[in-house]
């Protein structure tokens, strides 16, 4: 690191801080001392509103008029911007018109050079979901469903919420429930909650979500109670299974909704995850059956229902009949 991009850094360090000590930026940054004192005094003299206090205790406190310079990006920072941005603009995101006007934003920083470098990036590299035929740096085409930009905005403040399901066939449930995660599975963005009148956790498909809003009535529960019963249906898992390489990247292709995998291996060359069966549901069994057949030789089978076993070993045995 370059002595200006230090200086920009610590001054992004102690904007953050209503006080700090000269300890402080040479532990964040590694440096002694002394050089931690002249790129200090070298911010004092550009302006930055910094107030030296003496004594044992002293250090720095930073008025309340602050400041920052300018966002100024090299090259390759620009890069990974744009990069990230090409790689997800097709994907159903929240806020996804508020993208064009932040990668126009982006764009209008950039010298002519790194325009001209973000024009070869967009025609070289190709993502999954975009359109080549499409030469447009802005393009952005599928959205997202209508209510997840309001489940964002409610949940950040009260993850207890009142949330309507649209079951099809004009029967409309009202629920009152608390929101433990939006997640996008299989290209599907699905509401985790913890129904709090049947007491449950469920994973519900955002697209069928209408007219959710802060709930009026009581939380019974607090958050950490509805997370320790989490925990607990977690502990109760009749399916535990270990995935390699290769299984990963099938699982990454088709997983039933909400099935988390967790790592267990570096740069992911192995996994596991564990979920619970409902072995009286006949066609829950024939659809793990069928997926986990569709994960190949790499799994591991750490725990299964019987039921489980047996029509995958039954499947497999009429598989390998002529």
């Amino acid at each position: 690191m370059n002595k200006t991009e230090r200086i920009n850094l610590i001054m992004r360090y102690i904007n953050n801080r209503a006080q700090f000590a000269i300890k402080e930026i040479m532990h964040e940054f590694d440096i002694s001392r002394a050089t931690a004192i002249r790129d200090i005094n070298e911010i004092q003299q550009m302006g930055f509103p910094l107030v030296a206090e003496r004594g044992r205790a002293g250090g720095y406190f930073v008025m309340s008029n602050q400041f920052l310079p300018s966002v100024r990006f090299t090259s390759d920072e620009l890069k990974a911007v744009f990069i990230s941005f090409m790689a997800s603009k097709n994907s159903q995101l929240p806020y996804l018109q508020n993208r064009r006007s932040i990668s126009e934003k982006l764009i209008g920083i950039a010298t002519q050079a790194q325009q001209d470098e973000l024009i070869d990036l967009n025609q070289l590299l190709l993502f999954e979901n975009t359109n080549p035929a499409n030469p447009n740096l802005l393009e952005l085409d599928d959205a997202a469903p209508p209510e997840l930009n309001q489940l964002i905005r409610l949940a950040s403040k009260n993850q207890h919420l009142q949330v309507s399901y649209d079951m099809g066939m004009g029967f409309v449930a009202r629920m009152d429930v608390y929101i433990l995660h939006l997640l996008n599975s299989n290209g599907q963005w699905l509401v985790e909650l913890y129904d709090l009148e049947q007491h449950q956790f469920m994973f519900l498909p955002v697209v069928q979500l209408r007219d959710s809003k802060s709930s009026e009535r009581d939380l019974e529960m607090t958050e950490a109670e509805i997370l320790e019963e989490k925990l607990d249906q977690g502990r109760q898992a009749n399916l535990i299974v270990l995935l390699d390489g290769i299984a990963i990247q099938r699982f990454k292709r088709l997983h039933p909704p909400g099935l988390i995998l967790s790592f267990t291996g570096m740069f992911q060359s192995s996994g596991r995850f564990n979920a619970q069966i409902d072995v009286s549901n006949d066609e829950d069994l024939d659809y793990y059956r069928d997926w986990l057949l569709f994960l190949g030789p790499g799994v591991q089978y750490v725990k299964i229902p019987e039921a489980l076993a047996n029509k995958i070993k039954k499947r497999a045995e009429s598989l390998m009949k002529p």
